[in-house]
């Protein structure tokens, strides 16, 4: 399932009971299923939950990271929105 999500849509999903939606590049995850799983805990999770968390991530993680997980915890991507 992968879906076109705007930034507000994205930004209700910001607990784990909604969801825990992150952004990494672009990309849309949600990390409520893995939350408990994280080896840095869930409390970072939540801290960036319904936000872009791409640079945190790349701060810890590389791209390995993101290959394994990805495919399980990817739910879509961010839609383009017009700036006015």
């Amino acid at each position: 399932m992968s879906e076109s999500l705007t930034l507000a849509q994205v930004a209700e999903h910001k607990t784990v009971e909604n969801g825990l939606y992150i952004i990494i590049d672009g990309s849309v995850y949600g990390m409520a299923s893995f939350a408990d799983e994280h080896p840095g805990g869930a409390k970072i999770l939540k801290r960036v939950g319904g936000k872009d968390a791409s640079k945190q991530f790349w701060k810890y993680h590389n791209e390995s990271v993101l290959k394994k997980y990805a495919p399980k915890l990817k739910v879509g991507t961010v839609k383009e929105e017009a700036k006015l």
